[in-house]
């Protein structure tokens, strides 16, 4: 493991939440063995093949409209970047590590939900997530000793909620048509604007065919639980 590096220069809360033990896995997502936040997202242990466990949720409202979310400039790992609604990890916990439907995922989801947008836990029930596939990612932050390598499975859940960011995880919380968000992506490079290089992947290769199937009502189409989608490193 690399020598932990000086956080006295960020956030309190956000040091703490370093020491979380994420679930360090395999190529095939085989759970090996518990590894802090610090240790999992440091390019010098991503480098020599260091990999766990993540989910992404993109959470629609009843009008088909996706919740996006502004990274705090707290976050030790790509601040002021925006990504789909939560992007976080399963702890290696009891409950969270359960690999049946997706079970653990689905209950860090919903613990993360509350954590980061203040979503009550009875508004996202845990029958309403759709897990849909996994994918394999590398992205680095240049310039910085932070990066991530995650396998990241992926929820989507159509909900009505009751958003309230938490300052220190999320600096602002939007909801997008598919049409607004394709004019802030294309508009994000002029204005200066983060995309957090997993939301990237995906709106590109997947998310269009994971709206149009939402708005179906035919989610489960688009289920694919056995492949690892595996995509480069990114460029930052």
């Amino acid at each position: 493991m690399a020598a932990n590096p000086s956080l006295e220069s960020f956030d309190a809360t956000q040091v703490a939440l370093m020491e979380e033990r994420v679930i360090v896995v395999d190529t095939q997502d085989k759970a090996e063995r518990p590894g802090t936040k610090l240790e999992t997202h440091l390019l010098e242990n991503i480098d020599k093949g260091l990999l766990h466990r993540a989910f992404s949720v993109f959470l629609f409202n009843s009008e088909g409209k996706l919740l996006l979310q502004k990274r705090s400039d707290d976050k030790i790992t790509f601040p002021a970047y925006w990504a789909n609604t939560c992007c976080s990890h399963p702890l290696w916990v009891d409950g969270e590590m359960e690999l049946k439907d997706a079970l653990g995922v689905k209950r860090a989801a919903i613990r993360k939900l509350e954590h980061e947008l203040g979503i009550k836990a009875e508004q996202v029930p845990i029958e309403k997530f759709h897990y849909l596939t996994r994918i394999h990612y590398v992205a680095k932050m240049e310039g910085t000793q932070w990066g991530e390598h995650e396998i990241d499975h992926v929820l989507v859940i159509q909900a009505d909620v009751d958003v309230a960011p938490v300052p220190n995880e999320v600096a602002e919380a939007r909801y997008f048509s598919e049409e607004e968000l394709k004019t802030f992506l294309e508009e994000a490079p002029e204005k200066g604007t983060l995309i957090s290089p997993w939301f990237g992947y995906i709106q590109k290769m997947f998310l269009g065919k994971w709206w149009q199937a939402m708005r179906d009502g035919d989610l489960k189409s688009c289920e694919d639980h056995e492949t690892i989608h595996r995509i480069a490193p990114a460029k930052e």
